[in-house]
C-alpha cells in the first residue's frame, strides 16, 4: 500500500513539473487542475491579468468571491515561482486570519499536492525543505515596517480590503515593489474616495489592469438581500453603490453621515486598539413603534458595538428577556470588567412599559449592576455637564445629539462597529437641517418614510448605545473620572 502512495505522489509531482510553465502563463488552469476551483468569469480574467501585468486593482460589492480569487492567486505565485515572496495583507487581524487565511487553508487542504509539498501555519505557507526562502506570509496592515525588509526577484503583495489600508503603509508596500516579477493585487469594498486603493481607479489608473464587480453579477451573492438593499435605499444610494455596485461613493452634502467615516471604523478594516477602549459597557434599545419596525439592541462593549439582538414586532416582554439575557451574557463574557452596565431605552411609546416591566426585573432577580436609563427624544438636552451645555447651543433635540455623539466617536476613530448593511444603509441616509434657531436637526422619521426609507431602528440603536448625556440624571452621577481618565483628553467620554 504504501509503495502505491509513494508511487501516486511521485505522479503527482512529475505532472506539476510538467504543467509549471503552462501554470505560469495561466493560473485559470492553475486553479482548474491543482486546486478544483472553478472560477466566475470575472476571477478568470483578474487572475489572467495578474500573470500578465504587475500590479492588478479590484473594487467590487459584498460576497462577489474576492477571498477565493485571493487565496487562488496565493497559492499559485507560491507554487509556480521558484523562491518567491508572498505577503498578504488586511487591515485587521480578523480580516486577514479569520478570513483571507482560513481561505487559503481551505482551498490548500483539498489539494493532494499541495499537502504534501507545503506547510500551513497560523502566519505562514511555505515550501517544505525550504521555509526560509519559499513562504507566504501573513502581516497586518498596522505599521509601515509590517512591509519593508522583502525583496525578490518572485514577489506577490495581496491587500485584502485596500480601502483600509493607511498610504504611509501603502508607500511602504509601493516601494518595495522592484523586483522582475513583483506584482500587486489589490481587492476591497471601494469605501472611500480617496488613498491609494481609490487612485489605482482613477488618477493612476494607467498603471492597474482594474476591474468593478458588481455583487448583482456574482452568482455567489444573495439576490434577495441585494434586493432588499435596492428597493430601500435606492441604487443610486452610498450603500448600494458600495457594497452592491462596488463603486466609490458620491458626496452629499445634506446626508449628516457619510457612508465613507461609517465603514472606516467598520470591523472589517478597523480594529479599535486596546489603549483607546472605553470604560463603560452599555446597551442601546430601539423599542419598535409600528409592527413592521424592528425591536433592536445594540452592545457597545468598551467601544466596540454590535447587534446583541433584534426582533420584529411589539412583544414588550420579549425584549426585557431579550435585555436580560444580554445582561447575564456580558457578565460571563467579560468576567473582568466589575462595573456598572448601563441600558439606554428609547422610552418613548411602548418603550416606556420596556422601562417599567425592566425595573421590576432588575428588582426581582438582584441584577445589581444593570443600570436603566430611559431616554425621551422629546425631552431636552441635559445641561449639567460640559458636553451637555455645548451640545443644548448646537443641536435642537436630543436625538441630534446622539447621532452627533456617534459622528464625533467615528470622526475620532474611537469606536469599531461591526459591519451591518442595513446599519450602515440607515446611519448614511438620514439628512439634516438648519433650524430657524441656528441649530442642528437630524431628519424626522415621517419625513425619511416619505422619501420611502424604513425607520432607523438600529441605527438609533447605535447612537443610544454610545450616549452618556442621561447617566448623571437617572444615577446621581456621571461616569467616573478614574474610568474617564483611561480615555483621551479631547475624547468625548472625557468631557
Amino acid at each position: 500500500m504504501s509503495k502505491i502512495i509513494a508511487a501516486d505522489r511521485e505522479k503527482r509531482r512529475r505532472f506539476f513539473k510538467q504543467r509549471v510553465p503552462m501554470y505560469r502563463k495561466d493560473p485559470v488552469l492553475y486553479a482548474r487542475e491543482v486546486l478544483r476551483f472553478e472560477p466566475d468569469g470575472w476571477q478568470q480574467e483578474a487572475l489572467m491579468d495578474l500573470a500578465d501585468n504587475p500590479k492588478v486593482s479590484i473594487k467590487s460589492g459584498q460576497g462577489v468571491g474576492k477571498t477565493g480569487m485571493e487565496a487562488v492567486a496565493l497559492l499559485w505565485f507560491l507554487t509556480c515561482f521558484p523562491y518567491p515572496r508572498v505577503v498578504a495583507t488586511a487591515p485587521t487581524r480578523q480580516q486577514l486570519h479569520d478570513v483571507l487565511w482560513a481561505e487559503i487553508d481551505k482551498w490548500m487542504s483539498r489539494s493532494p499536492l499541495l499537502n504534501e509539498t507545503l506547510k500551513w501555519t497560523k502566519t505562514y505557507v511555505y515550501m517544505k525543505g525550504n521555509e526560509k526562502r519559499w513562504f507566504a506570509v501573513a502581516r497586518t496592515a498596522t505599521k509601515p515596517e509590517n512591509m519593508q525588509g522583502f525583496h525578490e526577484d518572485n514577489m506577490l503583495f495581496i491587500i485584502d480590503e485596500a480601502s483600509g489600508v493607511a498610504d504611509p503603509i501603502m508607500e511602504a508596500i509601493l516601494g518595495t515593489l522592484s523586483g522582475a516579477n513583483n506584482k500587486l493585487l489589490m481587492c476591497g469594498n471601494p469605501t472611500k474616495t480617496s488613498g491609494a486603493f481609490y487612485d489605482s481607479h482613477t488618477r493612476d489608473r494607467k498603471l492597474y489592469r482594474c476591474h468593478t464587480v458588481s455583487s448583482m453579477d456574482s452568482t455567489r451573492t444573495n439576490k434577495e438581500n441585494i434586493d432588499s438593499l435596492v428597493r430601500k435605499y435606492g441604487w443610486n444610494s452610498n450603500v448600494v453603490r458600495v457594497r452592491v455596485r462596488g463603486e466609490f461613493p458620491n458626496q452629499e452634502d445634506d446626508v449628516f453621515i457619510g457612508l465613507d467615516l461609517i465603514e472606516s471604523c467598520g470591523s472589517k478594516i478597523y480594529e479599535l486598539p486596546k489603549e483607546r477602549m472605553h470604560p463603560q459597557i452599555i446597551f442601546g434599545v430601539d423599542v419598535a413603534r409600528f409592527g413592521d419596525d424592528e425591536t433592536v439592541i445594540y452592545r457597545n462593549t468598551r467601544g466596540k458595538l454590535k447587534i446583541a439582538a433584534k426582533h420584529r414586532g411589539q412583544d414588550l416582554m420579549a425584549t426585557c428577556g431579550y435585555i436580560v439575557q444580554q445582561y447575564k451574557k456580558i457578565i460571563r463574557e467579560f468576567p473582568e470588567y466589575e462595573g456598572r452596565i448601563y441600558v439606554n431605552i428609547d422610552d418613548t411609546g411602548l418603550g416606556g412599559g420596556v422601562t417599567d416591566r425592566l425595573r421590576e426585573i432588575k428588582r426581582e432577580q438582584g441584577l445589581s449592576r444593570m443600570f436603566i436609563i430611559p431616554i425621551n427624544a422629546a425631552e431636552k438636552i441635559e445641561t449639567d455637564t460640559y458636553t451637555g451645555k455645548e451640545a443644548a447651543e448646537h443641536y435642537n433635540n436630543l436625538t441630534t445629539h446622539m447621532w452627533a455623539t456617534l459622528k464625533d466617536l467615528l470622526e475620532n476613530k474611537d469606536i469599531e462597529i461591526e459591519d451591518d448593511d442595513e446599519t450602515f444603509a440607515q446611519l448614511s441616509s438620514r439628512k439634516y437641517r438648519m433650524a430657524s434657531n441656528g441649530k442642528l436637526e437630524l431628519e424626522r422619521k415621517e419625513d425619511m418614510k416619505k422619501r420611502g426609507l424604513d425607520s432607523p431602528d438600529r441605527a438609533d440603536a447605535a447612537a443610544l448605545s454610545v450616549y452618556l448625556g442621561k447617566i448623571k440624571k437617572y444615577t446621581g452621577s456621571a461616569p467616573s473620572k478614574k474610568a474617564a481618565d483611561v480615555l483621551r483628553k479631547e475624547n468625548y467620554w472625557n468631557r
